[in-house]
């Protein structure tokens, strides 16, 4: 490999001058996504609904605050206005909106279907499905505009595989993985790509409860890789689809689950 064709691969995954809006950055995999983008030369714009989770990211991304490239958004992706607020304030202050990472997700109580409440399955498919289709329209109205943007929303792997107690979180990504592919032959023609990234199984306050349960030891038997994910590897996927590297990527689903599904 020459040195001229080595520069121009990096470059291609260089998202310097870029600015990425990242939901569900507060925690866990979100905040990994987070570092990875802005480690790849992007502006990142943080969403979740505890600033101090956000400040501290911020404050750990850019220590001193002289690089200008972190901005912090609290609040609740399904809350009225707040995807359409949250982007008028992205462009008002940062000019453009080339990336979005739609990762807020909530699950509630590992909990047999026959049980759960309508409450708790409304309150997921509000944040995970709801959310994640507001800040795709208000992103991508933005994008379409200027005929060029990037949008990952993070499923599962159980948006394809079935698992025990966790029906409203399956369905809800399950709805999002349809949600990403109808965006994406949508969006192709005007410049927009719209692709999943699907995490296998990561220690995660959100999946802390299932792992330490009687299935956690099942769950990595399962994994043909035998371990559960670090979240820092899921970030060169999302590095991918947000730059120009997965130009001609849109409507797929890139999975990072240490086998979980080709199982």
């Amino acid at each position: 490999m020459t040195e001229a064709t080595s520069t121009i691969e990096k470059s291609m995954f260089d998202l310097t001058g870029k600015v990425a809006w990242i939901t569900g950055a507060g925690k866990g995999l979100g905040s990994a996504i987070a570092r990875a983008l802005y480690s790849a030369g992007a502006t990142v714009v943080l969403t979740s609904r505890t600033e101090s989770d956000l400040d501290r990211i911020a404050g750990e991304l850019d220590p001193d605050g002289s690089a200008d490239r972190t901005s912090v958004i609290a609040g609740s992706v399904d809350a009225p206005g707040f995807a359409d607020n949250a982007v008028q304030h992205v462009l008002a202050t940062r000019g453009q909106l080339d990336v979005l990472i739609n990762c807020a997700g909530i699950s509630p109580s590992f909990t047999r279907s026959e049980s759960v409440s309508d409450d708790d399955w409304q309150r997921v498919m509000k944040v995970n499905l709801d959310g994640a289709f507001y800040c795709a329209r208000a992103a991508g109205a933005h994008m379409l505009s200027r005929r060029s943007g990037s949008i990952v929303n993070v499923t599962s792997v159980h948006a394809v595989t079935g698992f025990e107690r966790i029906a409203a979180y399956a369905a809800s990504k399950g709805g999002l993985d349809a949600l990403t592919k109808t965006l994406a032959v949508e969006w192709a023609e005007r410049g927009v790509r719209v692709n999943a990234l699907a995490p296998g199984y990561f220690r995660t306050d959100l999946s802390s409860g299932l792992l330490d349960s009687k299935w956690g030891d099942s769950i990595v038997k399962a994994t043909p890789a035998g371990r559960l994910g670090i979240p820092s590897e899921l970030g060169g996927a999302a590095v991918f689809l947000a730059s120009d590297a997965s130009s001609y990527v849109t409507g797929t689903t890139v999975n990072v689950d240490g086998g979980w599904v080709a199982r």
